[in-house]
């Protein structure tokens, strides 16, 4: 009964101190003590037994707890005394630094203001003496002078920001062209042959120089001058077509001036506004460029009935990247989208220019002139497989393929082995551009490749054989002439040694620029139908074969 008596007045003990505030603890202990000693006494005079624990022994105690809790309270009372102090000291001190901080920044902006004052003075000093020669001189401000003050002041401040700009601009664009830091100092100055050069000297690394030749455009003051200036050179002056396809440098020219127009593209699409880059005035030049050139694409050889042509692609990629499609006829620019149909640009120039409701049109152009690997890769962009049936249309392409006998070649000892080989080559070109196409288009479930990749084989394999056969079957070297001179036999099989891509490895060297794909043939004489539009057709492709397939990248072009 005790223990439980001392354990509620314990509770109620130890209720009542978690209940006070740290202001009168002290000040109630006695008077609960003294009630706690009267509970205890009346507790006493009822119990039945005589207790061992006496009241002396609780009082001194509670004392014992009171005092500690006072001793305890003194000392927290101390420590909020010294907190209180540091929070002022260090108050004090923030202040002292802020009022050191504003000072110095206040004599910065003083100092900052007298430059910015004096080169400002300088600047309308010089744009005084250079609208009024006749003044008497610097320090001498006649009435006129007074007048236009403000206005060259307005002048100078313009001048000062546009110099900053430049500055901070030629800095940060010298941080991002890593690779060729030449770059920028070349756009910096407009120099636009500079330009064609360098890229023609660093033509083995174009991926790179692509990458950093938009931001190297940002360091010129005008860039779309910059690359409408590198396009004089892109028709060789007074010169004929036919030799022009023969010049590797004109053709290296010719990729150059696309991949500038791509780049300034490019820088067109990191920024807000396209008015920034490409003024009213660049413009109006873009387009009597276009004019020029326009004239010069109905005499396009066989390159534009094979889809790679350079003078084309230019063409559309000035429309696209200066922005003057509109003042074009679209029928007439349909009508050059199959000329570039095995570039890699041709879909998202198609977009660009409004030509995407055209794509009906150019693909079934493309199928009856015999080229279906770029109408299924123009489907498939254009999301038009349900119209043009991809399985069907490559299924048609080795069909036509099959049926394409190449004339004999004059001073052919064999024109019927050399026949035979040429078809032989077309059959292999055609099923290795047909594998492609399936792979990049994911198409194994609708064509599967194992059969055509046995034909494959069985091709070269027979090929193999014929080879052997010829060599084997080749007459013996005659004996030396009289002069030492030595006869040796024309190989039967020579016009199968030949390059079955037509001249094009020659008369276009290979960049890194154009992707290389698989070759494929396409067929002779096709009429081109029209769609909607006067009649047009391609030259005959003259059974020529192509050294590089429509390929599809990421897109770039706003």
């Amino acid at each position: 009964m005790v223990c439980l008596f001392m354990s509620c007045n314990l509770q109620c003990f130890y209720v009542m101190e978690d209940s006070i505030t740290t202001s009168t603890p002290m000040d109630t202990t006695a008077s609960k003590i003294q009630q706690l000693q009267k509970a205890f006494a009346e507790l006493e005079s009822h119990r039945a037994v005589t207790l061992n624990l006496k009241w002396k022994q609780l009082e001194e105690h509670f004392h014992g707890l009171q005092k500690s809790l006072k001793r305890r309270f003194t000392e927290l009372e101390e420590q909020e005394k010294e907190f209180d102090t540091k929070i002022v000291e260090s108050k004090e001190m923030l202040e002292k630094r802020k009022a050191a901080v504003v000072a110095k920044e206040q004599t910065s902006l003083e100092k900052l203001q007298e430059k910015r004052d004096a080169a400002l003075s300088a600047i309308v000093t010089a744009l005084g003496k250079h609208d009024n020669p006749l003044s008497s001189g610097p320090g001498v401000l006649t009435r006129e002078n007074k007048v236009e003050a403000p206005c060259l002041e307005d002048k100078a401040t313009n001048v000062l920001v546009s110099m900053g700009r430049i500055n901070n601009t030629v800095h940060n664009m010298s941080a991002l062209v890593k690779s060729y830091p030449g770059l920028v100092k070349l756009c910096q100055d407009m120099n636009s042959e500079g330009l064609l050069k360098f890229i023609s000297d660093n033509r083995k690394d174009l991926v790179t120089l692509k990458e950093e030749i938009p931001f190297a455009l940002r360091a010129a003051h005008d860039p779309a001058s910059l690359v409408l200036d590198s396009l004089k050179g892109f028709y060789g002056a007074d010169m004929v077509n036919s030799d022009a396809k023969k010049d590797s440098n004109l053709i290296g020219l010719r990729r150059t001036c696309i991949m500038l127009m791509e780049c300034l593209s490019s820088l067109i699409l990191g920024l807000d506004s396209v008015s920034g880059i490409i003024s009213e005035s660049a413009k109006e030049r873009a387009k009597a460029i276009a004019e020029r050139w326009k004239p010069k694409l109905d005499y396009l050889d066989i390159d534009a009935s094979n889809g790679n042509s350079l003078e084309a692609h230019a063409f559309l990629q000035l429309l696209a990247t200066f922005g003057i499609n509109s003042d074009f006829d679209q029928a007439c620019l349909s009508k050059l989208i199959p000329m570039v149909s095995r570039r890699r640009q041709t879909a998202e120039l198609c977009r660009y220019l409004g030509l995407s409701d055209k794509m009906p049109g150019v693909i079934d152009v493309l199928v009856k002139n015999g080229r279906q690997i770029d109408a299924v890769n123009l489907a498939f962009a254009f999301e038009l497989t349900d119209q043009f049936s991809p399985s069907s249309l490559l299924k048609l392409y080795l069909s036509e393929a099959k049926k394409m006998p190449s004339p004999a070649k004059p001073g052919n000892t064999s024109p019927g082995v050399s026949a035979q080989n040429d078809v032989n080559e077309k059959e292999l070109t055609a099923l290795k551009a047909v594998i492609k196409c399936i792979e990049d288009h994911k198409l194994e479930q609708q064509f599967p490749v194992e059969p055509l990749q046995k034909q494959m084989i069985e091709i070269e394999k027979a090929k193999a054989d014929k080879k052997r056969a010829t060599e084997v079957a080749k007459p013996q070297s005659k004996r030396p002439r009289a002069n030492g001179a030595s006869h040796v036999p024309r190989a039967a099989n020579a016009a199968s040694d030949k390059n079955f891509y037509g001249g094009m490895t020659e008369r276009y060297p290979q960049y890194v620029y154009d992707t290389p794909a698989y070759a494929y043939a396409a067929p002779n004489n096709h009429h081109v139908p029209s769609y909607g539009t006067p009649a047009y057709s391609f030259s005959p492709s003259n059974g020529n074969f192509f050294g590089k397939a429509y390929q599809y990248h990421t897109a770039y072009l706003h």
